[in-house]
Parts: C-alpha cells; structure tokens; sequence
C-alpha cells in the first residue's frame, strides 16, 4: 500500500476549503458563508461572486460572528464561521460553547492557519490548544483533514453532518496526495497502509510525515501501520482497538501540544481496551515562534525523523 501513495501536486489545505464550500454551496442553497475579515485568506472569493447573498462579512468580530451563526441554524441556515483557527477558538470560546455547542446548533466552525505551520506570524497565532479545546465541548464533531483533496472533501461532506463541527486546516502548501474523488466519511479512520510491528496513528499535515516515516521504518525492516485520524471526535474506537492489538504498541503524530489532542484520545482508548507502550510526537508543552513551516517543524519535533525514533522507541519498549 505504501508504493501505491504518491503526491500528485502540493496545494493549501486552506485551498481544498475554498473549493469545498463552493461545491458545498452548489448542492445545498442553505449553505452560508460568514468570515471575521479573512475572505480571501481562507479562499472565500469564489464563493462569494456566486452567492453573494449568502455571504456575512462580519468584520474583526469573531464573538458577533459566532452568534450570528447560531441564529441563522434557527432558519434553517447552514452556516460555515471563518477565520484563523486561533481566532476561531480561544478569542470565542464562550460564545462557542453556550451559542453553538450547549444549545446543539448546526455551525461548521471552519479554522484555517492551524499549528505550528501558520510559520512566520509567530506563536500568537499558531494555535497548539485547539484540538483538546473544541473535543471537549459535548457533541461537538472535531475534524482534521490531511490535505487538499480531503479538506474539499470534508467540508463539502460536514454540510450533510447534522450538528456543530470543528474544522482545521492550514496555511502552507502540502503534498497532495488522496484520492480527488474521495468519499468522506465522518468518523470513520483511514487505514494508508497496514503493518504489523508499530500503529502509528496521524492527522493533518502529519500524516504525510507518517507515511515518509513508514517507508525508512520498511527498509529497516519495520512493518509499520499507518492510520489517518481525520476525525478525532467521534474516534474511530474499532479501528484504533484492531490496530494496537495487531502492532502491540503505538506513535501519534500531531501538529498540536501533546496535551490534550489526538494522542490523548488514542491513549484513552488504549487504556480501557489495550494497554500498549505510547509515545508521541507532538509540541512538548510550549508556545511557538517565528519561523518557516520547515524551520518551526524540525525544531519542535515534528518531522519524518521524529516519528522514526520514537516508532523505534515504542518497539523497543514493547520488546522489553
């Protein structure tokens, strides 16, 4: 499976956004598109010249945007929130929590410029919470795409997905490399490539670098397992049980504190189920800084390199 994952270009995750609300906004006349004064950073623009009257330009006020939002689902609106993920969750928390997530409303929280990736804006606005913030609001559906094709997928495929939704990507080109004609499906794990020594479990821009990873891993002679974890909630429980119970031990890559996000959720399901030798890779409990992409990746650990040592790692302790 591993020979069969090739890139087929490199676009922004942000882009697949833009064309997915487009085709979103074609299928569904109940789509609408609200942004906090970042039309044309989260690609906005060609959604805008055909639906005009469904788009809110609700200016640098994220907490008015939010509940502008809330109000239109009464209608029988759609309503996809736009902004910095930064700005999409810890300058709205509240609003998110009582107008979107307490009251059930159907809002597609859209965040772009995710983690450490946003680069050269600096630490105050690379979000490294927002994972854990958002997956524990009750019913709150927190998705994280793997690049371009998939981003266009899931956000077309959220319009459909009755209640409120945390979407994430990023800002930098990416290897594209899923299938564009893919089905989506909300909760439901994506198995890249199997293996038999290591799971190593991945979202978004990781899941590139797990792959990268797994490939080194197999001319070491390490069968490595390699999952997509597109939607952190709800988990892929099943998928996740099968995998560790068929490896014995796990790595999780994720661009995100190493609080709280995707590797906490695969560590809960491990302990209930089936306890196995854990390591993660993921930003150590710090802020970021100004950097490129590439720059910010390798010197908080989050590169292919990373995830080969600590896989070797977590091998090594369940060898005892």
């Amino acid at each position: 499976m591993l020979q069969d994952i090739k890139i087929l270009n490199e676009k922004e995750t942000r882009g697949g956004f833009g064309e997915g609300i487009l085709e979103a906004g074609r299928r569904n006349p109940n789509v609408v598109a609200l942004t906090a004064d970042l039309a044309g950073s989260l690609k906005l623009n060609a959604f805008i010249k055909e639906f005009p009257d469904r788009f809110v330009q609700c200016g640098i006020a994220e907490a008015n945007m939010i509940g502008v939002a809330a109000g239109l689902t009464i209608g029988g609106k759609i309503p996809y929130t736009t902004t910095f993920a930064n700005f999409s969750t810890s300058r709205v928390y509240d609003q998110i929590r009582q107008s979107v997530a307490y009251s059930g409303k159907n809002v597609k929280i859209c965040a772009s410029h995710a983690g450490l990736t946003l680069g050269e804006d600096g630490a105050t606005h690379q979000v490294l919470e927002d994972i854990g913030m958002m997956k524990m609001l009750p019913g709150m559906t927190v998705i994280v795409p793997c690049d371009f094709n998939q981003t266009k997928a899931a956000t077309i495929a959220i319009a459909e997905y009755e209640g409120p939704v945390y979407l994430r990507f990023g800002r930098p080109k990416w290897p594209n490399f899923t299938a564009e004609d893919q089905k989506f499906e909300v909760g439901k794990a994506q198995l890249l490539a199997e293996g038999s020594d290591i799971s190593i479990f991945a979202c978004g821009h990781m899941v590139w670098l797990a792959i990268e990873a797994a490939r080194a891993l197999a001319e070491k002679g390490i069968s490595a397992e390699v999952i997509n974890i597109h939607t952190i909630k709800p988990l892929d429980e099943a998928a996740v049980v099968a995998s560790i119970k068929k490896t014995g031990c796990i790595v999780t890559a994720e661009e995100h504190q190493i609080n709280g996000g995707l590797g906490d959720s695969i560590a809960n399901v491990a302990a209930r189920e089936c306890p196995v030798p854990h390591e993660y890779v993921a930003v150590m409990d710090t802020f970021g800084e100004s950097g490129t992409p590439v720059q910010l990746l390798n010197k908080y650990g989050l590169t292919t390199a990373h995830i080969i040592e600590a896989s070797e790692k977590a091998i090594s302790r369940k060898n005892g």
